[in-house]
C-alpha cells in the first residue's frame, strides 16, 4: 500500500467532511466520532460532491449524506442505505500518524460496481 498524505487531522471538522485531491482522486475525508474515514467524494447515484452533505449515524452505522438527493453511504463501505443510490462508492484505507491523515486511494477497500 501507498498511503500518502492527503491532510491535517486539524483540517477536517469533527462530524464533518474535507475535499482534497489526490493523485486525481477527489477524495471526502471524513471525521466522526473521532474516527476518520476516506471515501471518493462523488454520489454514485448523481455525480454530486458527497462533501456537501452532513456526517451522521443512521441506524448505527457512520454516514455521509449526499445534499443533492439524500442518499446516504456507510463510511465504512461506501454502500448506499437508503435510495436513489443503488450503486457504492469507492472506501480507501486511512490513518492517522501524529497530525497528519494518510490515505492510500490505489488499495480501495470496496469499489462501487459498475
Amino acid at each position: 500500500m501507498a498511503f500518502e498524505r492527503i491532510c491535517a487531522v486539524s483540517e477536517v471538522p469533527e462530524d464533518g467532511a474535507l475535499r482534497v485531491e489526490l493523485d486525481d482522486v477527489d477524495v471526502a475525508v471524513v471525521q466522526f466520532d473521532g474516527d476518520f474515514y476516506a471515501l471518493q467524494d462523488v454520489c454514485s447515484h448523481a455525480d454530486f460532491p458527497l462533501t456537501d452533505g452532513d456526517v451522521d449515524e443512521v441506524d448505527g452505522a457512520p454516514t455521509i449524506e449526499c445534499a443533492l438527493h439524500g442518499s446516504c453511504f456507510d463510511l465504512r463501505t461506501g454502500a448506499p442505505t437508503n435510495l436513489p443510490a443503488n450503486k457504492p462508492v469507492p472506501v480507501y484505507p486511512v490513518r492517522v500518524e501524529g497530525d497528519d491523515v494518510l490515505v492510500d486511494v490505489d488499495a480501495p477497500l470496496a469499489v462501487a460496481a459498475s
